[in-house]
């Protein structure tokens, strides 16, 4: 059966710029994102620089990352970050609770995640301890990372080798502060929230933008709270949401899965659009203006474990039906531009719904790598007006950018039925090239392995017509599509 997808992109009415951080990922001290996947130490075997994989920080760095949120996640609120630093001998050790009740070595500290940032060319955006930590505590963190010479922190951070500050573009105060990071009623955060970020100083040049912790999914009344008593000191309200398939208990596995389960996963993903569309009702009454952005810091799938894994561990495989809940998702970030301001997927590696699995000396992209890589292009241009006639089981997107190249990005969420695009392009006057490129596969669990690492990878795709401002194109069911047109 072939179904048929009818939209118009007005072209010629660009709206609100898509923040480049939208595109924004996630590492934590969790399973193995952070040892094994991200950190391999200086004397590994496996190719590193300065202890940080050379496979990874190349992925990632083709990958455009514009910004790295760290260290948590749950913990976040247990991390005391001058254990992370100085000598790695002389680092006090710690229990993760939160993942697995591994021993933590803090191996991989301040430096060490700020060296990461600078090689992939992200953005760093740390997360503060409110849960566990002291105010002074999170302000001489901020002050290690950004003051200049004379401030005893910089001094203390010269010492470990570091003279030049950092630029600390994010920081987040607190974490899912209504759950692991202290069980606190929204009346309460907002109170410390207050306390907290004033500490936060302005130690370089460029201010730090200051995230509050937001909603558990549709917690709409902890939104309503942080914006009536905190707004006024914030930059950024978060929203954390996962999707699950099945319920908490058993979430269904990440291969093998049935028809339904791929379906409840579809629809769930798009349930991102109706929890933005009402926080930011909500944000709306307070900030009228939308200074204050929506940052979507943790998103992704969530199902069981692998099994024979450490079930702390979060570990995953990733399939075509991953690589189809992030071209929907990210299509709903571009679509909230105006309010959306960051997102960072959770997680970078190894963990959940990860962009790149590794094992020993091994790595391979994901489905979802391969989706974040094809989708880049939206980053930082203006998001263009589409509206739908008959969706046809069809999600999508569009932009242009600065150079006045357009791009348009579909999913077709159907497991079977191929469908028949037809984009009528308003405004188009000069657009007189089409190119394409699209993901797919042939059953509904396809993913890469280390055996198979190439098995759902991006192709050409030259099933397209573009006559007359209109674009048609034979859309292959489970796919996801990017079309540039020049």
């Amino acid at each position: 059966m072939t179904k048929k997808g009818i939209a118009t992109v007005h072209m010629d009415e660009p709206g609100a710029t898509i923040n480049p951080a939208i595109y924004g990922h996630f590492a934590e001290h969790l399973g193995r994102c952070i040892y094994e996947g991200i950190w391999v130490g200086e004397n590994s075997p496996i190719p590193n620089k300065k202890g940080l994989r050379t496979d990874v920080v190349n992925a990632l760095k083709e990958l455009q990352v514009p910004v790295l949120r760290w260290p948590g996640g749950c913990f976040a609120d247990e991390y005391h970050w001058k254990d992370g630093i100085g000598p790695k001998e002389e680092r006090k050790k710690m229990v993760n609770t939160h993942w697995g009740g591994t021993v933590e070595t803090n191996e991989f500290g301040t430096h060490e995640f700020m060296t990461l940032c600078e090689e992939i060319g992200a953005a760093p955006y740390i997360n503060g301890n409110v849960g566990s930590g002291e105010v002074l505590e999170m302000q001489e963190w901020v002050e290690y990372l950004t003051a200049t010479k004379g401030s005893p922190m910089a001094e203390e951070r010269a010492k470990n080798g570091r003279v030049t500050p950092w630029e600390l573009p994010y920081f987040g105060v607190g974490n899912e502060s209504w759950g692991c990071g202290g069980n606190m009623r929204p009346e309460y955060y907002a109170d410390l929230y207050r306390r907290y970020q004033t500490y936060v100083r302005k130690y370089g040049k460029k201010p730090v933008y200051k995230i509050a912790c937001g909603a558990n999914v549709d917690d709409y009344n902890w939104t309503e709270v942080l914006m009536k008593q905190a707004s006024a000191f914030m930059d950024g309200l978060s929203m954390h949401y996962y999707t699950v398939p099945g319920k908490w208990e058993k979430k269904g596995a990440a291969t093998g899965f049935s028809e339904q389960e791929w379906d409840e996963t579809l629809t769930k993903a798009m349930y991102m659009d109706e929890l933005i569309t009402k926080h930011s009702a909500i944000m709306d009454q307070y900030d009228p203006g939308r200074r204050i952005g929506l940052i979507v810091d943790e998103w992704g799938t969530w199902y069981d474990v692998e099994r024979g894994t450490n079930p702390g561990f979060l570990y995953q495989q990733n399939t075509i039906r991953d690589a189809l809940v992030a071209g929907i998702t990210l299509n709903i970030f571009n679509n909230h531009a105006e309010r959306v301001h960051m997102a960072n997927l959770a997680q970078t590696i190894n963990v959940l719904q990860s962009v790149l699995l590794t094992e020993g000396e091994k790595m391979v992209k994901t489905p979802t790598y391969h989706v974040f890589n094809l989708y880049k292009v939206h980053q930082g241009a203006a998001l263009l007006p589409l509206h739908v006639t008959n969706g046809g089981g069809l999600h999508m997107s569009a932009s242009i950018n600065k150079q006045g190249k357009a791009h348009i990005s579909v999913c077709n969420l159907s497991q079977y039925d191929e469908n028949e695009l037809q984009l009528d392009l308003r405004g188009v006057i000069d657009k007189k090239k089409v190119a394409a490129t699209i993901l797919s596969a042939d059953v509904r669990d396809a993913h890469n392995t280390f055996e198979q690492p190439n098995r759902v990878t991006p192709k050409s795709f030259t099933d397209l017509v573009l006559e007359n401002n209109q674009l048609s194109a034979t859309l292959p069911p489970m796919s996801v599509t990017v079309f540039a047109l020049s």
